[in-house]
C-alpha cells in the first residue's frame, strides 16, 4: 500500500488499525492488546495486516514517523501505538470516544 492509499484509508474511514495479523489471529502481543482494548469498549474498527503487505509495513512507519506496529488511526489523526491506547484505556478516555 503506498502512502497515498494509506491517507486515503485513515482519512475515509473512522477507525484504522495497521496491525500485526487479524482480529481473529493476532501475531504479535501488541495487536492483540489494542484489538482487545478496542472490542472491550465497542469501538467499530478496520484493520490492516502490515505482514501481509511489504510495503504497506514501511509506508506507514513513514507516514507516521512512529517506529513500530501496531498503529491507530481516528478521523485522519495518528493516535499511537500499544502503549498509548493501553494509558487511554486505562483512564477511560477510549471509551469516552464517540465511534
Amino acid at each position: 500500500m503506498s502512502p497515498d492509499q494509506i491517507h486515503s484509508e485513515v482519512t475515509n474511514n473512522e477507525v484504522v488499525l495497521f496491525m500485526k495479523g487479524t482480529p481473529v489471529f493476532p501475531q504479535c502481543g501488541f495487536s492483540a492488546r489494542v484489538v482487545s482494548m478496542l472490542e472491550n469498549v465497542g469501538i467499530k474498527y478496520i484493520t490492516y495486516d502490515v505482514l501481509a503487505d511489504a510495503e504497506l509495513r514501511e509506508n506507514i512507519k513513514t507516514y507516521s514517523d512512529w517506529p513500530t506496529i501496531p498503529q491507530l488511526y481516528m478521523n485522519g489523526e495518528f493516535v499511537g501505538g500499544s502503549d498509548i491506547i493501553a494509558d487511554m484505556y486505562e483512564s477511560g478516555e477510549l471509551k469516552k470516544l464517540d465511534f
